[in-house]
């Protein structure tokens, strides 16, 4: 199965990172985003990735053509007639990345049609956004996709509380705690296991998957979901913040590989 992954969006309420590159190349200590999304797909074997780009889309282009600098040791061979390099130990990732420019503007859903000529007819491909991660068994969303046998089967989640909370006895406070998630209400986390014919009920660029696709399949009982455990989002300046400190104190529950 491919991957589609949203890179195109301005990353508005992260701007203190998106003024200088698209929301998807912020960073999660060394890496970006989306190279710890293609991490989490690559673990179960998915291998080949069709990026919607847009606002700034050059900088993955060029981040990727440079891949393999990035992951390998390299010596060059700098003044001699024939400039040079030799790549002494290659990275162990092995993609086939697409990257598509869909527009500044597009909507979700319409950056999606726009790269349908790159997927297969007859087979559903996994769809996502560019900016959270998760510890998502896609094997297992896979299976309850091909189980209910309906259009979309999206990762529902409970969103990571902003706050942490106080136990109190009366007017005492008996102590601090750090609650896991919000308020035990489920959201649309992404991951989503998507039939080619969904494509279909997208009008135009300025569709939306959020606010059109979505609820239209579940008013005809064609979407399902899967719970899942850990998820988080890069909205903001402290969103990035707080997955930095979970990757450096070796908590980062969506680093599935090794």
């Amino acid at each position: 199965m491919k991957a589609v992954i949203l890179a195109g969006g301005l990353g508005t309420r992260l701007s203190e990172e998106t003024h200088l590159k698209p929301k998807p190349m912020v960073e999660i200590w060394n890496r970006p985003i989306l190279w710890h999304i293609l991490k989490i797909y690559s673990f179960y074997g998915v291998k080949e990735f069709i990026i919607c780009c847009g606002y700034k889309g050059y900088l993955i282009k060029e981040y990727f053509s440079n891949y393999f600098l990035h992951d390998s040791d390299v010596t060059f061979h700098i003044g001699s007639k024939k400039e040079s390099y030799d790549v002494h130990e290659r990275g162990k990732d092995e993609w086939k990345i697409t990257l598509i420019n869909t527009g500044e503007n597009t909507n979700t859903a319409g950056r999606l049609k726009m790269v349908r000529k790159y997927l297969n007819s007859n087979e559903a491909f996994f769809f996502n956004y560019g900016d959270g991660v998760g510890d998502v068994n896609l094997k297992k969303l896979v299976e309850l996709h091909k189980l209910n046998q309906k259009k979309v089967t999206l990762t529902a989640v409970q969103p990571p509380a902003r706050f942490g909370a106080l136990d109190l006895d009366g007017d005492s406070v008996i102590r601090f705690k750090e609650k896991p998630t919000g308020d035990n209400s489920w959201i649309n986390g992404g991951f989503f296991v998507v039939e080619p014919s969904v494509l279909d009920q997208i009008n135009n660029d300025e569709s939306s998957w959020e606010q059109e696709v979505l609820p239209d399949l579940a008013q005809r009982n064609q979407l399902s979901a899967k719970y899942s455990g850990f998820w988080h989002p890069m909205d903001t300046l402290r969103d990035r913040n707080k997955l930095d400190e979970l990757w450096r104190s070796g908590k980062a529950k969506w680093k599935l590989w090794k």
